[in-house]
């Protein structure tokens, strides 16, 4: 399964690619995140508890960042494990800026899954991923516009 879109936000590229990488930032935008530790430069290990459809269950997820070009792009890595089964994705994520207030964010990802939660369809899984990303980047956009509020 692979999809791409974009996003535009509100903040300079190099604001925007720092709320990225911030550990609690991350926290509050992934759906279900309970708790999410940084296990080392770039890795964080999270516990994801997802109720969408037939996806519902908790997985122990690994976040790793990698290719970093700051403020511009960098890879995100994501294994996940759980009793619905498991996941591999990896997305780029690159900044583009606008203006001088917006920031485009493309982005484009690559996922396996597999286990109970496969035996759903690649349609059904389709559309759950694009719920969860929608919601990553909405709630992402909702955490810069509090570090411009706080600038």
């Amino acid at each position: 399964m692979n999809g791409e879109g974009a996003i535009q936000l509100n903040g300079k590229p190099k604001t925007i690619f720092t709320s990225l990488l911030d550990p609690e930032v991350l926290k509050n935008c992934i759906m279900g995140c309970n708790e999410l530790n940084k296990q080392e430069d770039n890795v964080y290990v999270a516990d994801i508890l997802i109720g969408v459809a037939a996806v519902k269950g908790k997985y122990d997820v690994t976040i790793r960042l990698s290719d970093l070009q700051p403020p511009n792009s960098y890879k995100l890595i994501v294994n996940g494990e759980g009793a619905p089964g498991f996941v591999d994705a990896e997305a780029k994520i690159q900044l583009i800026q606008i203006d001088d207030e917006n920031t485009e964010l493309r982005y484009t990802y690559e996922a396996a899954v597999g286990g109970k939660v496969a035996a759903i369809g690649q349609r059904m899984l389709g559309g759950v991923a694009k719920l969860i990303i929608k919601d990553f980047f909405k709630k992402i956009k909702r955490e810069l516009e509090k570090v411009n509020i706080a600038d």
